[in-house]
């Protein structure tokens, strides 16, 4: 199966390189069709394309370009189940919206007969591939692979051609609240940003601080990752003013490692010495340098 998917990934990129001839597509391709023309009005968009965002100012540049050049690359189709002379695109939606806007009347297509599990697939890559999908569209195209067709993280960093590491933290802005996802969406906060307020206590009230003071995704991994000062009046211990050589210390740490990086100085002159990492990414570069 991983075989399977591999070259699954592989058959796409050949599809869908910047001019696709006959001669370069996959042979399952060529054998259902190859490049034809058809009515624009035979076209359906995918109601499942990961893809929910087309930005204005893109497709007024790609409606431009195909006002003078036409659609290059053919848009990937399959026959729709609601009519034999429908079509439901795989691969190329934004094309074909271009095209709409452009006043054509046809397109070129290539018809391939997949399933719903390999139309989902492709288009997650083609999307992936181009990045052409926001980091939350990317994440709720992998999830719906994981939870409706069984991939595992690997699986899917093998076919998208991804770290695994990437995959999981992609996956992980899953877990935000819905007004933070609003905001990666909107285009307020970046993937790096939105990942540093996973796990946060206030990742809502975090976020909005983000966007109004415009912190870099350094300066949101080390405000969600700043311990929570304690509430004396509720019972808690106080917690212990760190003299200015320690805070100093953390600080020259913490820009060197560009990591949180917290030290607890006891008398006696034991402490601990803590390194705050928000991700796998992270993770692994603390290895790497304490490997070298």
């Amino acid at each position: 199966m991983a075989d399977d998917r591999r070259r699954l990934g592989r058959g796409l990129a050949a599809l869908l390189g910047d001019i696709a001839e006959p001669d370069q597509l996959p042979d399952r391709v060529v054998a259902s069709g190859g490049i034809r023309r058809v009515p624009i009005e035979f076209i359906r968009p995918n109601p499942r394309n990961p893809r929910k965002s087309f930005a204005e100012a893109d497709l007024v540049d790609l409606t431009n370009s195909v006002k003078e050049r036409g659609i290059v690359q053919p848009v990937l189709v399959r026959t729709s189940k609601a009519a034999s002379n429908q079509y439901e695109i795989i691969a190329g939606e934004r094309r074909w919206r271009a095209a709409q806007r452009a006043g054509l009347h046809e397109v070129p297509i290539i018809v391939q007969e997949v399933s719903d599990k390999e139309a989902l697939e492709l288009a997650i890559i083609e999307n992936v591939q181009r990045a052409d999908l926001n980091a939350l569209e990317e994440a709720n195209g992998y999830e719906q692979l994981i939870i409706e067709f069984s991939y595992t993280q690997q699986d899917l960093a093998q076919v998208i051609g991804k770290s695994r590491s990437h995959v999981a933290n992609t996956l992980r802005l899953m877990k935000l609240p819905e007004k933070v996802k609003a905001l990666v969406s909107e285009g307020k906060l970046t993937a790096g940003h939105a990942r540093a307020l996973v796990g946060s206590e206030d990742p809502e009230g975090l976020a909005q601080r983000i966007v109004d003071e415009g912190l870099t995704v350094r300066d949101a991994e080390a405000l969600a990752q700043a311990p929570k000062p304690v509430d004396a009046s509720k019972g808690g211990r106080p917690k212990r003013e760190k003299d200015a050589d320690t805070q100093a210390l953390e600080k020259l740490l913490t820009d060197m490692l560009g990591l949180a990086v917290v030290i607890d100085h006891r008398d006696g002159g034991a402490g601990e010495l803590k390194v705050r990492y928000r991700n796998l990414e992270q993770l692994d570069e603390i290895v790497r340098r304490l490997k070298n």
